[in-house]
């Protein structure tokens, strides 16, 4: 059998961004859908990093299998790196992407020639409450007046990739799989897992409890 991992997530668009990425690991990918997990807990943390860990460490300990999580979302340089860890609830609960955006750009208004931004990943793989590995990313860009392109889901449309000239949402998702700060953060991951397989790192656990 293949070894499994949970991301802890019931997106389905990152969900697949996940499989597709972590197509060299060999092993299945599954929602906290998939394992019938309901429940929520709350992104306590100041950082990314400390967001991917908490949320990885209380998931774990609800299945048998390692649970990779992860805390992204965008920094805008003239909003001193809002909406940051804040990415999702941004325009406050319930709100659409659409609404972020929109918030997002009124903000933005006061400093039309002030526009980096970057997207930042941090990814925690844990197993029955430990850390088995931690990685991030990152991608750099440039915010856009008006929303361009279908694909991606967030602020995917109105953050330019500069190295290619258009939004995330522009990009297909083979483009978006190489570029992103998901995929240089899973890449990093995959590098630290390299020589060592999911059910070697399980083992480590058991090892680490006897």
């Amino acid at each position: 059998m293949k070894p499994t991992i949970v991301i802890a997530t019931r997106n389905s668009g990152k969900l697949r961004e996940f499989q597709n990425l972590l197509l060299p690991v060999g092993s299945e990918i599954l929602s906290l859908k998939d394992v019938s997990i309901e429940q929520e807990f709350e992104e306590s943390g100041q950082t990314f990093a400390e967001n991917a860990r908490l949320k990885a460490i209380a998931y774990s300990r609800l299945t048998q299998f390692p649970v990779l999580a992860d805390d992204s979302g965008l920094e805008v340089a003239a909003l001193g790196g809002r909406p940051g860890i804040h990415s999702a609830r941004y325009a406050g609960s319930g709100a659409s992407d659409s609404d972020r955006i929109r918030k997002l750009l009124q903000e933005l208004s006061p400093f039309p020639g002030s526009r980096d931004a970057r997207f930042v990943c941090a990814l925690s793989l844990a197993q029955d409450g430990n850390i088995l590995l931690e990685s991030e990313g990152e991608c750099r860009g440039i915010i856009i007046d008006e929303p361009r392109g279908a694909n991606g889901f967030g602020y995917d449309p109105i953050f330019l990739f500069t190295e290619l000239g258009i939004t995330f949402a522009e990009l297909s998702e083979s483009e978006k799989n190489l570029y992103s700060h998901r995929a240089h953060a899973v890449t990093s991951l995959i590098q630290k897992l390299h020589g060592f397989s999911i059910v070697n790192l399980q083992q480590q656990i058991v090892n680490r409890k006897s």
